[in-house]
């Protein structure tokens, strides 16, 4: 695809609750649309095993990241469980203002920020199909300890309780449809899913009640 630095690409925020299949629905989405580039987040996280560092994060200590944060140079961070989390300014400016859709992959927190300081995001909510499967995938990792298992599993219903604020809500039941959603969404043609539609209060309720 060529970019056409004459035409601002749009930003995409995508938040989920941990555990919702998040991270697989963006990068399946990275692999199929090529006007999107993903917005490398830096953390104070240990690095894991599969993981490279400038490919899945920019991976820094937190002395590092709070003299960033000092110096302005974070469009949003936040953070989440015992480390935290920061995207580059510079970053998403640049790939914006090359023509770019530029999709961040951070949490409801973030996304906050980054709706005040740019209010003409895109912000769209992945849930999961319940909170049983919810805990299935979290266990499936085997990279938790039960402690952290059950602190995720009550925080993930406390960041469910913000799908009201993002602009479209996907359900990641049926991963290949969920792709699919993302996609439309990506593509302009969302409408059918944004987070205002009747049948969603019900569904949540039994997420979150």
């Amino acid at each position: 695809m060529t970019l056409n630095p004459a035409i601002p690409g749009h930003l995409y925020v995508i938040a989920a609750p941990s555990g919702a299949g998040k991270t697989s629905l963006v990068r399946a989405l990275l692999a199929q649309e090529s006007s999107l580039r993903f917005s490398i987040s830096y953390t104070t996280r240990k690095q894991r095993s599969a993981e490279q560092h400038g490919r899945d994060y920019f991976f820094v200590d937190k002395v590092t990241f709070e003299a960033m944060v000092a110096k302005g140079e974070f469009l949003e961070h936040a953070q989440v469980f015992d480390n935290y989390y920061g995207t580059s300014k510079t970053q998403v400016n640049e790939l914006l203002s090359q023509g770019a859709n530029v999709i961040l992959e951070i949490d409801w927190q973030g996304a906050q920020q980054v709706r005040n300081v740019m209010p003409d995001c895109r912000s769209i909510f992945i849930l999961p199909p319940s909170r049983e499967e919810l805990e299935r995938r979290l266990r499936g990792r085997g990279t938790d300890t039960e402690e952290v298992i059950q602190r995720r599993l009550r925080d993930a219903v406390s960041d469910m309780s913000h799908w009201t604020e993002f602009d479209y809500v996907v359900i990641n039941n049926d991963f290949e449809k969920a792709l699919a959603e993302l996609k439309s969404i990506v593509q302009q043609q969302g409408e059918a899913l944004r987070s205002s539609r009747a049948e969603l209060k019900a569904w949540i309720a039994a997420l979150v009640g």
